[in-house]
């Protein structure tokens, strides 16, 4: 049995239907479910399988398969994660940003919600999700310096994993997914 969540039925993975063995097989190759488990948005995905293979599919694509470097993909994740105070997004994409070169200092900076001093194309990046997020626009000089970094695909990319994260995060907050031994709570003065 894993427990996905406070609001959600434990999902008992020896009895799962046809629709959630595919999805459960799928998340087996990720290295977060061999090491955790179905913990954060992979639990209820369990629920509503169908749309749980399609959410892992893009997630797996905007994670690996942009042609954004990873740096830049995790800070667009991290900011999301900030804005919306998605607990367990956060905590668990901090070590992938650290790990894929963002300063930790910026994170934690990012997390308490000060401007966490990026510079170059991760500021760039910071930039457009902050606006877009903040004010469902990205100013035409935000967007011009963006486009002149990462070009026309690298926007789509950029502002899809942004949305993804959006989606991701309403999951983690809607269900109220707990953190897993391990993790800092990233904003303890939030619900």
């Amino acid at each position: 049995m894993t427990r996905a969540t406070g609001r959600l039925p434990e999902v008992d993975t020896t009895a799962l239907t046809d629709e959630q063995q595919k999805l459960h097989e799928s998340l087996l190759s990720r290295p977060e479910i061999a090491a955790l488990g179905l913990v954060g948005p992979f639990g209820v995905w369990m629920h509503a399988p169908d749309l749980g293979l399609a959410m892992s599919r893009l997630g797996g694509k905007v994670r690996t398969a942009t042609s954004l470097p990873a740096n830049i993909t995790e800070v667009a994740i991290c900011t999301t994660g900030a804005f919306h105070h998605a607990k367990f997004e956060f905590a668990a994409h901090r070590g992938l940003a650290i790990r894929a070169g963002v300063e930790a200092a910026a994170i934690d900076r990012l997390g308490a919600g000060e401007d966490p001093g990026f510079e170059g194309d991760e500021r760039a990046a910071h930039a457009v999700a902050t606006e877009i997020l903040r004010d469902h626009r990205i100013s035409d000089s935000t967007y011009t310096d963006a486009e002149s970094r990462f070009g026309a695909q690298g926007m789509v990319e950029l502002l899809t994993t942004v949305g993804y994260y959006c989606l991701i995060s309403t999951l983690l907050n809607g269900f109220d997914i707990p953190l897993v031994d391990g993790m800092t709570d990233p904003f303890p003065d939030s619900p």
